[in-house]
């Protein structure tokens, strides 16, 4: 049964008169309550009608439309129901029986959510289950079959190369010229006639030694604003004003050369921390809510490293870990996941950035100076948004390690572990950290809270959430 919350009350005080800051806090409480129980028709009735009153109170406007984008991303993350999930499942396990249903959500491998009341499976629940099942009951099938795919092979023979020329250095190497064209296509009436429309694209991240060499040529707005360089997030914003009947479009193309990059990890020249350095204390700390020491992740990082102080050593046991425990599935949008380290440990799952989330927490708790990078992995024909990590050894420097790549299919060690402390060409550097401001600020909740990669969009009456909104990446490789 459904149960009530007090959304009449909530809407009574929105169209009574009163507008002290007592009534702003009782109508967040209920569209908080309201969002934990799933009831999303109710959140988007009284964030709509507080954002259409005239309340003066910026931050409650702002705070109820942040939980509206949050309630509305559930609903579309969790949009299926039972009947269409059983189609789903039945195309791809023909065999598939209610009680094999539920076994699988008692395990947890087929996610879903009361919504409104009624039972809604997570968009990728079946597709994620195939790949779960795969992980925990044919593990070496699986590996197989990986190896078989066109991008593992580019890769192999692309980071063969990179060792090949490397021999025993560890500086950037095998340079991949690449122009990219990236477009956002805001959709027809998203946003009334007339009205600004702001957007940030990603863009290259400067004073980055693996790339480098980045030229605009050419922007669909002639007055455009690129972030500094010391922004965490590197962006290239443009506004335009909405037209009646046309999508707006917002265009960029640029070239940048990429290098790979990769430490023999056995080798590493490691010296003690200087523990007093800004470098440590910030590279070792929190940043709340992805970055944490929750009682899990400390007690897990614990387990595995059973009081190993090495950091090579710390890197790589917990490395492996993740290969030997943690599949690769398609995510939840991140906005939505409360904590993602512990839904990881929960889940015993997850995608790169949600891996990467983890990891960097149990370096850091560990004491191992840690960083996110992400943009975009940029192999032909298998582009796609990516997340990764540089991890910093005290002598050495930062090296890349991309804990949600799959361990590659050779009998050479170097080769088979080169992502525990290696990077490939095909790369486009985005973000250098999570949490960043965007330049210029952004006035309402980012799509993206804590990464940028597909860009953002936003007017005067709010954030434009993906649903409203189209991406596209072309790349040309030069040579």
């Amino acid at each position: 049964m459904k149960r009530i919350i007090p959304v009449i009350s909530a809407l009574l005080l929105l169209f009574s008169g009163c507008r002290d800051k007592t009534d702003y806090s009782q109508i967040l409480d209920d569209i908080q309550e309201n969002l934990d129980f799933g009831n999303i028709t109710a959140v988007m009735q009284i964030t709509d009608s507080l954002k259409k009153s005239d309340v003066s109170d910026k931050d409650a406007i702002h705070v109820a439309d942040s939980l509206g984008q949050i309630a509305s991303r559930i609903g579309i993350d969790f949009s299926i129901s039972e009947a269409e999930e059983m189609s789903k499942l039945k195309k791809l396990l023909p065999s598939v029986s209610s009680d094999s249903i539920s076994v699988w959500e008692k395990k947890g491998w087929l996610e879903w959510k009361t919504i409104d009341g009624e039972k809604k499976y997570f968009k990728r629940a079946a597709n994620n289950l195939i790949l779960l099942k795969k992980f925990y009951e044919d593990k070496n099938s699986q590996l197989k079959e990986i190896a078989k795919q066109p991008d593992m092979i580019f890769r192999l023979k692309h980071t063969g190369q990179v060792m090949q020329t490397l021999g025993n250095k560890s500086n950037p190497a095998v340079p991949v010229k690449m122009k990219v064209t990236y477009t956002i296509t805001v959709k027809n009436g998203a946003v009334p006639e007339g009205k600004m429309i702001r957007c940030w694209l990603p863009w290259p991240k400067s004073g980055q030694q693996r790339q480098h060499d980045i030229k605009l040529l050419s922007s669909s707005y002639p007055v455009y604003t690129i972030s500094p360089d010391t922004a965490i997030h590197s962006t290239l914003y443009m506004e335009a004003l909405s037209k009646k009947g046309i999508p707006a479009e917002f265009k960029i193309s640029y070239e940048y050369i990429s290098d790979a990059q990769h430490f023999n990890i056995d080798e590493i020249n490691e010296a003690p921390y200087d523990t007093n350095s800004e470098l440590y204390k910030k590279y070792t700390s929190e940043q709340l809510p992805d970055i944490c020491f929750t009682d899990n992740i400390r007690q897990l990082a614990d387990s595995i490293t059973a009081g190993e102080t090495d950091p090579v050593r710390v890197v790589r046991k917990l490395y492996m870990w993740f290969k030997n425990n943690i599949p690769w599935t398609g995510a939840l949008e991140y906005s939505i996941i409360p904590n993602i380290p512990d839904y990881v440990y929960v889940n015993r799952r997850g995608d790169c950035g949600m891996q990467t989330f983890m990891f960097i927490s149990m370096l850091r708790y560990k004491g191992i100076p840690v960083k996110w990078q992400s943009g975009w992995m940029m192999p032909p024909g298998y582009e796609n948004l990516h997340d990764w990590s540089e991890v910093y050894f005290e002598g050495t420097g930062w090296v890349p390690v991309d804990v949600s790549y799959d361990l590659q299919n050779t009998d050479n060690p170097q080769l088979k572990y080169f992502y525990m402390s290696g990077i490939d060409s095909y790369r486009l550097i985005v973000n250098d950290g999570v949490s960043g401001p965007l330049h210029p600020e952004k006035t309402f909740m980012r799509s993206e809270p804590f990464d940028f990669q597909r860009g953002e969009v936003e007017w005067t009456g709010g954030n434009l959430y993906f649903d409203k909104w189209d991406y596209n990446m072309e790349i040309e490789y030069i040579k």
